[in-house]
């Protein structure tokens, strides 16, 4: 069979799209980026808030619209929630559930599948993730969360803390080293949860990696800032560990994290990014905020953007806060009027637009191992082809090049220049 995989959503869906894009291959089928081509489309969906909802809806009347030939295979946060009117009227073949994803390739070649299909079908691995123009692989290494912050349905939606074992994670770690993969990033729904269920954590995870494998990159997806054991900031020492974190603070006002039933305060997480960049220069920490949540009054979203202020952010995910059924918020009184939300958020991504710029800034004449990803052939003023590549230095910012050469998939040391667009320009440094 010839398969689309698609998703919305965070870098877990992504990781999960991964793991099904291999096991596809495994099985003899062939991955394709264009829906117009494929036999059967998966769609890994979302349901954080309602414009995520929306967009999911959007993405499925699309692939239906665009392929109505093809089976159509939904699994995620969405289809999780919805109705399964929704998923009838979407058009929808299968509906593969979250405790159920790690038997959806299984599922579908049980449901769609031809009997007769050839192995010689079967096309190298590395193919799912580098056509994708994937150089950094998100690998699962656990489910489910155990906290109910009052704003998040994706606890409903995912269910109880599943923790895969240190051997599995390491055996796919391996797996991608041998394809040429130089970077991984951790993901999960509570990532600092992991093995909860498993008698070990995150920190003991990584020291295996570390050992166990010679990936040259690792990074975090998505860390709760109450998770840290005392002994995480050591493993920054090794230089495989990337200098970047995105920790979710949420709001800068402790009487407004306390309604969302956050165990983090103010003074915790400044102790916390004090502590990252005290250990590692140029450690980049970036975050979510959410403007407008039940009861946020002006004083209080007033002491969240100064506290916000101080952190030096190098990105902000700005959410203006919308209802969703099913949760403890949506029950709240003194809702923020939508008019004033939209107002917190453009105060919120001018603020985030700042503190971006200021770290860029403070990069500029530094020079940093990038590793680049697949390029596009460009034309320069003088008539020359060039490569046009963008990448990431240690501590994720984006950085963009020309280069003679194809660099894809390559770590480069590369000269900081100047900021274009919100993105760093660099040069290639002579080996």
């Amino acid at each position: 069979m010839r398969i689309h995989l698609s998703a919305l959503g965070c870098r877990l869906n992504e990781a999960e799209l991964e793991q099904w894009a291999t096991a596809f291959t495994g099985a003899g089928d062939q991955i394709t980026t264009s829906p117009d081509d494929a036999d059967v489309m998966v769609m890994n969906t979302c349901a954080v808030t309602r414009e995520a909802v929306r967009k999911s809806r959007q993405k499925l009347q699309r692939l239906q619209r665009d392929n109505p030939a093809a089976k159509l295979v939904v699994s995620g946060c969405y289809s999780e929630l919805a109705p399964a009117s929704d998923m009838a009227e979407l058009g929808v073949d299968l509906v593969v559930p979250n405790t159920q994803k790690d038997k959806l390739v299984a599922l579908t070649r049980e449901a769609f599948a031809q009997p007769d299909m050839p192995q010689a079908a079967t096309i190298p691995a590395t193919t799912a993730l580098f056509n994708r123009n994937r150089h950094r692989a998100f690998i699962k290494i656990q489910d489910g969360c155990r906290y109910r912050c009052t704003f998040c349905i994706v606890t409903v939606a995912r269910g109880a803390e599943r923790s895969r074992t240190v051997e599995d994670i390491v055996n796919e770690v391996r797996r991608l080293e041998s394809e040429d993969v130089k970077e991984i990033v951790l993901t999960g729904v509570h990532v600092g949860g992991y093995g909860s269920d498993l008698d070990i954590d995150l920190d003991g995870l990584v020291k295996a990696l570390l050992e166990q494998t010679g990936i040259p990159r690792i990074r975090f997806a998505s860390v709760e800032p109450w998770d840290l054991s005392p002994g995480f900031l050591d493993l920054f020492e090794n230089p495989r560990v990337q200098p970047h974190m995105h920790l979710p603070l949420q709001s800068g006002s402790d009487t407004v994290l306390r309604r969302m039933a956050r165990r983090c305060k103010t003074e915790s997480f400044n102790e916390l990014t004090q502590s990252l960049r005290a250990a590692v220069p140029n450690f980049n920490v970036t975050t979510d905020i959410i403007a407008g949540f039940p009861g946020e009054t002006e004083d209080e979203w007033n002491d969240s953007m100064a506290f916000i202020g101080t952190q030096g952010f190098g990105h902000i995910h700005a959410f203006t806060y919308s209802e969703r059924e099913g949760t403890k918020a949506a029950t709240l009184s003194d809702s923020v009027p939508m008019a004033v939300r939209q107002e917190r958020s453009r105060q919120l991504h001018e603020l985030a637009e700042t503190l971006k710029h200021a770290q860029l800034q403070r990069s500029i004449g530094d020079t940093a191992d990038v590793l680049w990803e697949r390029g596009r052939e460009v034309t320069s003023e003088d008539g020359i082809t060039l490569w046009r590549h963008q990448g990431y230095t240690p501590n994720y910012q984006r950085v963009i090049t020309l280069s003679s050469t194809d660099l894809a998939n390559q770590i480069l040391p590369v000269k900081l220049l100047s900021i274009d667009n919100g993105k760093l320009m660099g040069e290639i440094v002579s080996q």
